[in-house]
C-alpha cells in the first residue's frame, strides 16, 4: 500500500545518531511511504510516490504524524503478581534497598513467579504486551530474571518466546538470571555468582539451541544487575566473560543507585547496552563516548521511586555517546507500558528535545537491541513498522502526557487502528 499525504514524515533515516547529531528526524513534509509486503519499498514527497505508484492501494494519512514504531529497548514486561504493598511502603519512608533487605523488591515478585506455569505466566503478561503495542511499541526487549533458578528461569525464557511468536508486538529476549541473589545464597554471593558461571548460563545456551528456529534466532542477551545489593563488579565481570565465551551478546544494569564502574566494563566487553546510568561517573561517560555501547536512559524509574536523580543525558551527548530510551517496564518501580510517556518524562527530566527524545526512543533504542538495521527507521528494506499518530506536529510528543496520542500501528505492513 501507499501512505500518503503525510504532513510530516519522520524517517530518521541515516542510522543510529551520537552526540549533537540526536535528534536528526529526516523530516519530509507531504510525505509518503509505499509498504510492499512487510517492508518499506519506498520513501519520498507524496506527488512523486503517487505518480510513480498510480495503481497501489492507498492509504490517505492527512493530517497524522507518521514515524517509526517505537523500540522499549529494556523492560521486565514477564513476572506475575504484584508489588503495590510496596508502592505504599516506599510513601511511607521506605527505601528500595531497605525493601529489598527485608525479603521484598525483587524478591516479592521472584517468589510469584516461580510459583507460576507458562501459561500463567503468559496470561498475565499479554495484557501488558497489548497496552504497549497500543501506545506504539512494535518491537521491546523483555527479560528473565525473576526466577534465579535455572528451571524458572528458562520458563521465562520459553514464555518470551511464546508471546513474540503470538506476535503483533515483536519481542527481543535477554537473560537476567543476575538480577539479584537467590533466596538459597543469600548470604553466599560468590557461591550464587559461580553457580551461574558453571551451571545456569550452560544451561540456558543448550536450551535455547534445542528451540526451534534457533539457527534463525541469535541468542539472547545476558545482563547482570551491577549495583550495591546485587552484584559487585568482580562478580559481574565473572558472569559477563563467562557469557560472552558461550557466545551470548552483553547488556548490564549500571549505576542506578552507586557507581561501581560497570559502564567501563561493558565498554570494555563490547556490550551492546549500559542501561540505567544515573550516577554514571565523568571517566565512564568519556569510555561510553569512545564506544559503541548504548547509553540506555530509564526516566520512568527514577520518577517511579520519586528519586530527584536521572540520567545525566546532555553530559552524554556533549561527549558524543550513544543515548536511547526505554521504559524500565517491571512490577516494582515503574509499572509503565507507555514510551510516549518515557519521552515526556526524558523532554523534562534529561532536558532532551522532543526531537532528540523520538530518536532516542526509535534508531537508537532499535541499536540498543541489535535490530537498528531492521527497525527504527522508514527506510528501504526496512521493516514496515510505523505509527501514525492523531496530531499534526510531532512535538506533541512530550509535550503532551497522560492520553494516547497513537491513531494507528502498522507492524510489518499490517494495519492495527488503534481509534476510529
Amino acid at each position: 500500500m501507499l501512505i500518503h499525504t503525510i504532513p510530516q514524515l519522520l524517517t530518521l533515516s541515516g542510522g543510529p545518531q551520537r552526540g549533537s547529531e540526536l535528534g536528526r528526524l529526516g523530516l519530509i513534509e507531504n510525505g509518503a511511504v509505499l509498504i510492499q509486503d512487510d517492508l518499506i519499498a519506498a520513501v519520498g514527497r507524496s506527488d512523486e510516490l503517487r505518480a510513480a505508484y498510480p495503481h497501489e492501494p492507498a492509504l490517505d494519512a492527512s493530517g497524522h504524524v507518521v514515524l517509526p514504531g517505537f523500540v522499549d529497548a529494556h523492560t521486565h514486561a514477564l513476572w506475575a503478581g504484584h508489588r503495590a504493598a510496596e508502592f505504599e511502603a516506599r510513601l511511607q519512608g521506605k527505601t528500595y534497598l531497605e525493601i529489598l533487605a527485608a525479603g521484598g523488591g525483587i524478591l516479592s515478585t521472584v517468589r510469584a513467579t516461580r510459583q507460576a506455569s507458562l501459561e500463567q505466566l503468559c496470561a498475565e503478561t499479554r495484557p501488558r504486551l497489548k497496552a504497549m503495542f497500543a501506545h506504539g511499541t512494535t518491537t521491546a526487549e523483555v527479560k528473565s530474571g525473576y526466577g534465579l533458578e535455572t528451571a524458572t528461569e528458562i520458563l521465562m525464557l520459553a514464555a518470551i518466546l511464546t508471546l513474540d511468536a503470538e506476535g503483533p508486538l515483536e519481542l527481543a529476549a535477554t537473560f537476567l538470571g543476575a538480577h539479584a541473589i537467590a533466596p538459597e545464597f543469600k548470604d553466599d554471593p560468590n557461591g550464587y555468582t559461580a553457580h551461574l558461571c558453571k551451571h545456569m548460563l550452560p544451561a540456558v545456551a543448550s536450551w535455547w539451541q534445542r528451540q526451534p528456529s534457533s539457527a534463525q534466532r541469535p541468542l539472547p542477551f545476558v545482563d547482570v544487575f551491577c549495583e550495591t545489593g546485587a552484584f559487585d563488579l568482580a562478580q559481574t565481570r565473572a558472569i559477563l566473560e563467562t557469557a560472552r565465551s558461550l557466545g551470548f551478546p552483553l547488556k548490564i544494569h549500571a549505576d542506578e543507585f552507586d557507581n561501581l564502574g560497570g559502564v567501563s566494563l561493558a565498554v570494555e566487553l563490547g556490550a551492546v547496552s549500559a542501561d540505567h546510568l544515573v550516577k554514571t561517573s565523568p571517566a565512564d561517560i568519556a569510555a561510553l563516548a569512545s564506544s559503541n555501547t548504548v547509553a540506555v536512559a530509564l526516566p520512568c524509574t527514577p520518577f517511579g521511586l520519586a528519586e530527584p536523580h536521572y540520567t545525566p543525558a546532555r553530559d552524554i551527548l556533549a561527549a558524543g555517546g550513544l543515548l536511547a530510551l526505554a521504559t524500565d517496564l517491571n512490577p516494582g518501580t515503574a509499572w509503565n507500558e507507555n514510551m510516549q510517556f518515557a519521552i515526556a518524562l526524558a523532554c523534562r527530566y534529561l532536558k532532551l528535545t522532543p526531537a532528540q527524545a523520538i530518536a532516542a526512543a526509535t534508531i537508537n533504542a532499535a541499536a540498543a537491541i541489535g535490530r537498528a538495521d531492521r527497525i527504527g527507521s522508514i527506510e528501504p528494506g526496512k521493516q514496515a513498522d510505523l505509527l501514525l499518530l492523531d496530531v499534526p506536529d510531532y512535538r506533541h510528543l512530550g509535550y503532551r502526557f497522560g492520553v494516547n496520542l497513537v491513531h494507528t500501528v502498522i507492524k510489518k505492513g499490517r494495519i492495527y487502528p488503534q481509534k476510529g
